[in-house]
């Protein structure tokens, strides 16, 4: 469950990007849209290089 906390000088907009941010980052909307509707392959391609490319860049920095 991602949870975003507004700071008192912080507008709404901001903490709604972040809160957007911290979604997309967890994969939330991704896995969303997967189970709302059918994925062409081309889509599934992508997402799959997507997914590949962000865990080459955690291991390369862990």
């Amino acid at each position: 469950m991602s949870e975003v906390i507004i700071h008192e000088d912080e507008n709404f907009e901001r903490a709604l990007k972040r809160f957007k941010k911290k979604c997309e980052k967890a994969g939330i909307l991704a896995d969303l849209r997967k189970h709302r509707h059918y994925e062409k392959p081309s889509e599934r391609r992508k997402r799959k290089m997507n997914t590949a490319i962000r865990k080459n860049r955690r291991t390369r920095h862990a």
